[in-house]
Parts: C-alpha cells; structure tokens; sequence
C-alpha cells in the first residue's frame, strides 16, 4: 500500500557532520528491448527543468528506504533499489546552502497510476542521451553516467 500523502518538514531530516543536509534519490530505469531508459521528474519549481526523484534523508529510516520513498512520492514507480552509485556534494540552486546526495538505480517494476505528487510533477521516459540533455543537476548526470557504465559491464548489455 502506498501513502498518498507525501512526507513533509524538516524536524527528522540528516545533516552531516559539517552541517550540510543529506538527501537521497534514485534514477528509475527499465529496458526496452535492449534499449535503456530512465525516468525523469518535472521540478516542483516551474520552469526550472527535469530531474531524477531525490529528497531528505530522514532519522526514522535506512537510506535505501528513504530513496525509495521519495521515488514512490515524486515519480510513482517502485521497483528494485541497487547498489548506491556514489555521494555527490553540491550547492542548492535555489539558496546558498550545501547538501550531500546519495544516488541508487531503480530497476522500476510497477509504475503507479495513483502517487502523492502526481498533479504537481510530470514523469517521462527518456532514453540516456535525452535524459542528460534535460536534466538540471550535474551531479546527478554524473550518477546517470555511473549507471550506464554499471549497465553496460552486465553480461549481454554491451551496447546501450
């Protein structure tokens, strides 16, 4: 059962150590045919792009269940979350603070018709090359690139 209700607030958010608050995101993806896809979001801010799901990191949870939950919140997808591609810091476009991200493949296995964001966020499938042109976050075009490299060294997935 999903929660129709997306978490919100700051009280039971993880900072780091040098104070910089910590957040987690996936990248959805599945295959068609022998192509890869991912999955990208529309900014809850107008105008400023698309994005892979990502959000706060949260006391009462484990940082797998934290990327899936904002994946189910912001995306409508659940899935298979892998192994996490890397830790990026970066500073916010929308303020002058320092975060920390956390990014992990989602090997999406049901897509929801129904999720907590749904009338405030777009998803489309796009292929790698058209996710990299419209995604806003370096960092997370960082983690994308992570994640071809990964998919390719599969057996029999060779040419993406």
């Amino acid at each position: 059962m999903v929660s129709m209700v997306a978490r919100n607030g700051r009280h039971l958010q993880r900072y780091s150590t040098l104070g910089r608050r910590q957040v987690v995101g996936c990248i959805p993806y599945r295959y068609d045919g022998a192509k890869l896809e991912v999955l990208v979001i529309s900014s809850q801010r107008k105008g400023k792009g698309m994005l892979f799901p990502k959000g706060g990191w949260e006391m009462d949870e484990s940082i797998r269940e934290a990327a899936l939950r904002e994946t189910v919140e912001e995306a409508g997808v659940k899935g298979i979350v892998e192994e996490k591609l890397g830790q990026w810091s970066f500073k916010s476009k929308g303020n002058d603070a320092y975060y920390e991200g956390h990014m992990f493949p989602l090997y999406v296995m049901e897509q929801l018709e129904f999720w907590p964001e749904k009338h405030i966020r777009q998803r489309v499938w796009m292929s790698v090359s058209e996710a990299k042109e419209a995604c806003q976050h370096w960092w997370m075009i960082e983690a994308l690139d992570k994640l071809v490299v990964r998919e390719e060294a599969k057996p029999g997935k060779s040419n993406l």
